[in-house]
């Protein structure tokens, strides 16, 4: 731990002598309403015929493509810095699942089925699990490690910030019924959307996951009993609780230690 935040400092450090593309593309599916807007980050530093991996980031409840980058513009510099590719994709208030009330939103099959595949055809893509991560805060935390757990086939790495990994607990908020239906009627379907069930179906070494929760959260309990879950699972994984709140000010530091941590697992 104290080497990884010794490389974190001196990553902080290093940001701002580093510049990026940043490219708006449209993904067209018959998995969703409407075409998908998508920010696209690639290193400035990138070398003809070089293969990239790539990490997805995506934003929380009432998020769009766009947020984190406005909120957090160092994303770009890390992209040149570690010489990765940054994907953010717009989550529509879905928690990246398919929906079981609209069956025109399938944000899942979305991802697997579209996003993933346009951006390994597009752009200089490293196209194995090892090589792609996928993190994101509050609904995108629960969606990253959701989307990674049940397709260890595709994700390779995986993090969460502040993420809503367990939703029983929350049966009437966040739109959840419109997705997944009334969770008294439904409540295999809740227990499959929620991260902490998928626990039992993966492998040690499967997948590196590194996620955090702030002390103030109210997702705090729900990240608390994931890591247990886990640690009986005997699943390796890194899990922080530091102080902090479900706040821009609590992700804007934490995404750095998740590109980090997927920078180091790049490497090996």
């Amino acid at each position: 731990m104290k080497r990884f935040l010794s490389a974190f400092i001196i990553v902080c450090a290093a940001l701002s002598a580093f510049a990026a593309k940043i490219d708006t593309v449209t993904v067209a599916t018959s998995n969703l309403e409407t075409p998908m807007t998508v920010l696209v980050v690639t290193p400035d530093s990138m070398q003809p015929g070089q293969k990239l991996p790539v990490a997805y980031v995506l934003h929380g409840y009432f998020g769009d493509y766009n947020d984190w980058l406005s909120h957090q513009p160092r994303i770009a510099d890390a992209a040149d810095l570690y010489g990765m590719i940054i994907v953010h994709p717009d989550g529509r208030n879905t928690w990246y699942l398919d929906s079981f009330v609209n069956p025109a939103v399938k944000m899942e099959s979305f991802f697997i089925q579209d996003l993933i595949p346009f951006i390994d055809a597009n752009y200089p893509t490293d196209p194995v699990p090892a090589k792609r991560a996928i993190t994101g805060l509050s609904m995108g935390g629960h969606g990253a490690l959701y989307l990674a757990f049940t397709h260890p086939d595709i994700f390779g790495n995986a993090g969460s910030m502040s993420g809503g990994v367990d939703l029983r607990p929350f049966p009437e908020n966040w739109g959840l019924p419109g997705i997944l239906g009334p969770m008294d009627q439904y409540p295999d379907r809740w227990a499959n959307a929620s991260v902490i069930t998928h626990v039992k179906d993966l492998k040690p070494g499967q997948i590196n996951i590194y996620f955090d929760c702030g002390v103030d959260d109210f997702f705090a309990g729900v990240n608390e009993n994931l890591h247990k879950a886990l640690l009986e699972a005997g699943i390796p994984h890194d899990y922080v609780s530091r102080p902090g709140a479900h706040t821009w000010e609590y992700w804007n530091n934490s995404i750095l230690h998740h590109l980090l941590f997927f920078n180091e697992a790049f490497r090996r």
